[in-house]
């Protein structure tokens, strides 16, 4: 691609000699009156150009059938270069071939061609520079140009870094989708050797992929500009491989951080990446293992034209949702990305913890064996509250070993990683009440202290909870599915509060469409709420919503009461119906701590009647 006089034809023809590779010039596939136009010196429009581009664009897609060919086009535009690959974009390389105007105009008036001289200021004028491209120097001999395109040719398309449990999951995804891949891992002595060539050995779809431990050797395989995927440890880990990986990087190659790392440091190495012109985002991917490989939910953020140049790729990999739709959008700019990602881990956090407590009751109110808790999974999960969640604890319960049930025999200490505690920080930060979270993140903070615990009840000796026979299998399925809608509503309000302050501009509804396949917290409602989020942005405002909490609100209260009556913690059940009656009152207590505040400190307070005036005190003491 490129202007008129460049080379195209030149080149397209010697590297066709070289390869063995069809080569089709775009020139020979303008229609008549295209020619005609230009000819008298008059510019073609996108009208003109667009029959042609897609008389090419057939072209192109036919030969990926056989071993693809050369297409010498100018493709001066973003859309056209979007129609000439459309649908083929991980199978198209693209050559830039540039140079100055003087050159180039010399070139134009020394041969015999239908595009005039004149028009090469029009050309200049439409070239919108290509982020996906290699650009080359047309100063330099055309054979020297062919052999950097047919070593480039050579390279691997995308790289991975980082081959644990996510990574090779996700470089296997790619690799079943047919894109070249260049695989690396670190090398620890004795501990961490040859992992990246190990991993290939090990999966027959990895067959055709390189492996690395070495960062100059593995960003020499890739074709620029270099797509690197980094999937490590959040923190420290990612810091130094990018210490070690961007002294041999170059100007417009691309970057993604695809673990959980926190969206401040994300935007920290963008601004830092930006300095030497690397392009880097922040990409948020949720399905764990088996949804790494069978196709995640992605959630990317940074540079919009950036995520331009790898969206085929990321598009490529991810789940479908109902609809059809792939499961990976463009979040917003800066950390965006990595930040909706963190929310959707503190929805997650409450949801399994919701789950936990219903199980609570089930098994030590109602006294339910696993087996017969997992049969009311499976019946809910084909109602309301139809989620993953939902179903890999049915699951879990109904497996037995030889001497009982095998949660039994699992340890009750929960562990966490660092999206949970970032996300109750950043509630507390933002002064948001995300309390069904929080309520979840301590409850996993109180089981990890196992030994405590033990030696505690001991000492109370609480009595056994009794059976409890005044609450239903149905009020528990209510109570949850209100649960649950008051813990998204908070999710996705912190969201929508960290967007306007940092001015992400992010789509609630293509969020929760993202979010409908693919993720941890995919389930039948985050499916109603890509409607609900159309005409509504604070889920619990919405008119059907509001019938839905009028008519579980009372299912609610009493799986709460049900659960403490029989010994269990609802921290998490509780959170949602106190911040329900919270918001639900219009005076609250609130006005009792205001007075506590003014009396011992003078921290002024509004009045009632005045709520938008100004602050007052009150002189307390001489009452």
């Amino acid at each position: 691609m490129g202007v008129s006089g460049c080379g195209k034809t030149t080149i397209g023809k010697l590297l066709s000699e070289s390869t063995g590779l069809p080569f089709y010039d775009g020139d020979d596939y303008h229609p008549s009156h295209n020619i005609e136009k230009m000819s008298r010196g008059v510019p073609l429009n996108d009208e003109d150009r667009r029959p042609w581009l897609e008389a090419l664009h057939q072209i192109a897609r036919e030969s990926i059938r056989d071993r693809g060919c050369i297409i010498a086009c100018s493709a001066l535009k973003t859309g056209y270069r979007q129609i000439l690959a459309n649908g083929i974009e991980t199978k198209a390389k693209w050559y830039w071939l540039d140079g100055s105007r003087i050159m180039l105009s010399q070139r134009m008036k020394n041969r015999k061609h239908f595009m005039p001289a004149t028009l090469l200021d029009s050309q200049f004028a439409a070239l919108e520079a290509p982020a996906n491209a290699l650009r080359l120097d047309i100063k330099v001999k055309p054979q020297t140009i062919v052999d950097i395109i047919n070593k480039d040719m050579e390279k691997k398309e995308f790289g991975i870094m980082g081959m644990g449990v996510m990574g090779r999951s996700i470089a296997r995804n790619f690799a079943n989708k047919g894109i070249g891949l260049s695989l690396f891992n670190r090398h620890v002595s004795q501990v961490e050797v040859k992992v990246a060539q190990k991993t290939i050995q090990q999966y027959v779809e990895l067959n055709n992929c390189w492996g690395f431990d070495k960062i100059p050797d593995f960003v020499n395989s890739l074709s620029r500009p270099r797509k690197i995927l980094l999937m490590v440890d959040a923190g420290k880990a990612v810091d130094e491989i990018l210490e070690k990986l961007m002294p041999n990087l170059q100007k417009g190659d691309m970057v993604m951080d695809g673990g959980n790392s926190h969206f401040a440091d994300t935007e920290r190495r963008m601004a830092t990446c930006k300095k030497s012109g690397i392009l880097y985002m922040g990409v948020g991917i949720s399905g764990g293992e088996k949804g790494a490989l069978e196709g995640p939910a992605i959630m990317p953020g940074g540079d919009q034209q950036a995520y331009s140049l790898v969206k085929p790729y990321l598009e490529n990999i991810a789940a479908e949702n109902p609809l059809g739709q792939k499961c990976c959008t463009y979040i917003g700019p800066g950390g965006a990305g990595h930040y909706v990602k963190m929310i959707h881990n503190g929805i997650e956090y409450a949801e399994m913890q919701l789950l936990s407590e219903i199980y609570g009751i089930l098994r030590y109110g109602l006294h339910q064996s696993p087996g017969e808790i997992s049969k009311i999974f499976a019946k809910w999960n084909h109602k309301k509250n139809a989620s993953y969640l939902l179903e890999i604890s049915g699951q879990v319960l109904k497996v037995k070993s030889d001497d009982g049930w095998m949660i039994d025999k699992i340890l009750d200490s929960a562990g966490s990683k660092g999206t949970g505690g970032w996300a109750a920080l950043d509630a507390i930060e933002r002064g948001h009440p995300f309390s069904t979270m929080t309520a979840a993140l301590f409850a996993r903070y109180l089981s990890s202290d196992w030994k405590w615990r033990r030696n505690f009840s001991k000492q109370m000796a609480f009595p056994k909870s009794k059976e409890v026979n005044d609450i239903t299998i149905k009020d528990l399925e209510s109570g949850l599915y209100l649960a649950r809608l008051i813990n998204h509503h908070l999710g996705f309000q912190q969201i929508l509060e960290a967007s306007k302050k940092n001015g992400w501009d992010v789509d609630l509804t293509s969020l929760a469409a993202v979010w409908t396949n693919g993720c941890i917290i995919r389930s039948r409602l985050m499916e109603d709420l890509v409607n609900v989020f159309r005409t509504e942005k604070l889920l619990l405002n919405h008119e059907q919503i509001q019938d839905k909490i009028r008519k579980h609100r009372k299912a609610l209260i009493k799986t709460v009461q049900t659960g403490l009556a029989c010994g269990q913690d609802m921290s998490c059940f509780s959170a949602a119906i106190n911040f329900l009656n919270g918001a639900g009152h219009p005076t609250g207590t609130a006005s009792l701590i205001q007075a506590q505040r003014d009396f011992f400190g003078a921290h002024t307070f509004k009045w009632m009647d005045d709520p938008e005036g100004r602050s007052v005190h009150y002189a307390w003491a001489k009452e």
